[in-house]
């Protein structure tokens, strides 16, 4: 397959935002999944099963925006979390998703949602300008049945309206932006965020 100049740039930047996230720590083993939608609405996504901080550019596949792989590749069986949330947000051009510890212990203490108030660092969030803020960040549970899940998540923002990210329970969190650098922005602030209320909540890390 022959793949368009702007499939090798973000595909770049999904490698080194995997190299990134894992000198944190928030993709042990093989976890986590990150995409990139290209400009013709094809997307780039990491192939299932490998280490992110160690990715190269053959771990990197492409799909439409059904999630049908165009190379022939196998994408994260998660794919189609990333493809809904394509289709709803078409300003949203890259999903970052780490299994952090820090999203897994806040989706095991807090259960539904975790609510980050008044905090300067929520600033660092599209939209918001003032720490004078609240967001929530719901909690799904864990689901195998991936169709199902992308449903729940649909329906929630359907009732509750726009959500900056989402944790799946004793898994992890998904982010997005609209390029990969944003994106990571605001994993960072995310994931700082959520050790914040862990500690406030007597958890020790």
């Amino acid at each position: 397959m022959t793949y368009h100049t702007d499939f090798f740039a973000l595909a770049e930047q999904l490698i080194t935002a995997g190299r990134f996230i894992d000198s944190k720590g928030w993709v042990p083993a093989t976890s986590g999944n990150f995409s990139a939608r290209l400009p013709n609405g094809t997307i780039a996504i990491t192939v299932s099963g490998k280490h992110k901080g160690c990715l190269q550019q053959d771990d990197i596949m492409l799909i439409d925006a059904d999630a049908i792989p165009l190379d022939g590749k196998t994408p994260s069986a998660e794919t189609e979390l990333h493809t809904a949330l394509y289709k709803r947000y078409p300003d949203v051009h890259a999903i970052l998703h780490p299994h952090s510890m820090t999203a897994t212990l806040a989706s095991r203490l807090f259960k539904t949602e975790v609510i980050l108030q008044d905090y300067e660092l929520l600033k660092a969030l599209p939209g918001i300008k003032t720490h004078d803020t609240c967001i929530s960040i719901p909690i799904f549970a864990n689901d195998q049945n991936i169709p199902r899940l992308a449903a729940q998540v649909d329906n929630y923002i359907d009732q509750h309206g726009d959500i900056l990210a989402y944790i799946i329970a004793g898994h992890g969190l998904y982010t997005w932006g609209h390029s990969v650098q944003h994106a990571l922005r605001y994993l960072e602030a995310l994931d700082f965020l959520l050790l914040c209320e862990l500690h406030l909540h007597g958890v020790k890390l």
